[in-house]
């Protein structure tokens, strides 16, 4: 299998640049690094997410010394 240099890495590059456009390329990456993270994630069996609490916490009434 040949390997990947430089140049070949510019290619696809300036190819996905023309075809997606700048504008796309930031949000194609994003929703890319997420997937792979689910992914990983979903291998190993852990997740990035924190934990949701059972309970939620009910805001105080505001102090009437104020």
């Amino acid at each position: 299998m040949p390997n990947v240099g430089p140049l070949e890495l510019a290619i696809v590059l300036i190819i996905a640049l023309v075809v997606f456009g700048p504008k796309r390329l930031p949000e194609l990456g994003r929703s890319l690094g997420r997937g792979i993270r689910e992914f990983r994630g979903s291998v190993t069996g852990s997740h990035d997410e924190p934990e949701q609490r059972g309970e939620v916490e009910s805001p105080k009434p505001p102090s009437e010394g104020d």
